[in-house]
């Protein structure tokens, strides 16, 4: 049993005798076990909840990403549902909030708020940049239509926290690869940036395609790629980003501002802005 599952509901069915299910499992919360040494991930901390929950409650927010397909969910996180429960077991968070219908999916069998209700719940329950990098990354993996958690927006336009949700929802682009591209693509739009384009392809004079950059402005050719540890420890994508470069830079007339976790912000506007005056 690699899955999470209710240790009563093994003992009714005579699946496992109680000997069994204490000297070969572990519980995650009280009545919910799990084989040890299982992989704890956000998915599966999802569906344990649920399970705590004897399938009542909803997966929400950031765990309903996670059921989603999602990237860049914390593994550690509490798990959350929408469930009317003031003390729920550690390791889990829960909430209750007014849900439609058609605010719910399922998911593998497991009760989940739909992707725009997940995206309506992320932008509300987190600061703008956390939302916006979750939403990004759920916009990528379920190919939401962000005018559907808009809907919801207008729908619920009483909630407390409609305001910022509003604003979260308006920034979100699923182009981003990853949170720190959409920490990259917020930094520039707060400095008053023009809102970059993202994941830009890039073709040669004959008609190929060279290159995607992250993010940038096609009318002026200035981009901004963010490099990830792979771009340094991966040789052969280190010897493949500089050729990519030399081609982008002297053969296509691109100005590239390549930015790695070492560069702060200060630095990273000035490097655009000098690109932008070049431009000028």
């Amino acid at each position: 049993m690699r899955e999470p599952f209710i240790g009563s509901e093994a003992l009714a069915s005579g699946a496992l005798t109680r000997y069994q299910l204490r000297s070969r499992f572990v519980a995650l919360h009280p009545d919910v076990y799990i084989a040890p040494g299982t992989a704890l991930t956000a998915a599966t901390r999802a569906r344990a909840a649920w399970l705590w929950s004897r399938r009542r409650g909803i997966v929400a927010g950031h765990s309903a990403a996670a059921l989603h397909g999602a990237k860049w969910v914390d593994d550690r996180a509490q798990a959350q549902l929408l469930y009317e429960h003031r003390r729920p077991p550690a390791g889990i968070r829960t909430w209750s909030d007014r849900l439609a219908d058609d605010e719910i999916a399922l998911t593998d069998g497991t009760p989940t708020t739909t992707p725009a209700r997940t995206a309506f719940d992320l932008a509300c329950r987190n600061p703008v940049g956390k939302a916006v990098a979750a939403i990004d990354a759920l916009a990528r993996a379920t190919r939401l239509d962000l005018a559907d958690a808009v809907s919801l927006a207008a729908r619920h336009k009483g909630h407390r926290s409609i305001r910022r949700a509003r604003r979260a929802l308006d920034l979100v682009d699923a182009g981003a690869e990853s949170p720190r591209e959409t920490w990259l693509r917020l930094l520039l739009i707060d400095a008053g940036y023009p809102r970059p384009q993202t994941q830009i392809p890039v073709y040669d004079e004959y008609g190929a395609l060279t290159a995607v950059i992250d993010m940038g402005w096609e009318d002026i050719k200035v981009g901004l790629e963010y490099e990830g540890d792979h771009h340094r420890t991966d040789r052969n994508v280190f010897n493949k980003d500089i050729r990519r470069h030399e081609t982008l830079t002297t053969e296509l007339g691109w100005i590239v501002v390549r930015v790695t976790a070492e560069d702060v912000p200060g630095g990273i506007l000035r490097r655009v802005a000098a690109a932008w005056a070049r431009r000028a």
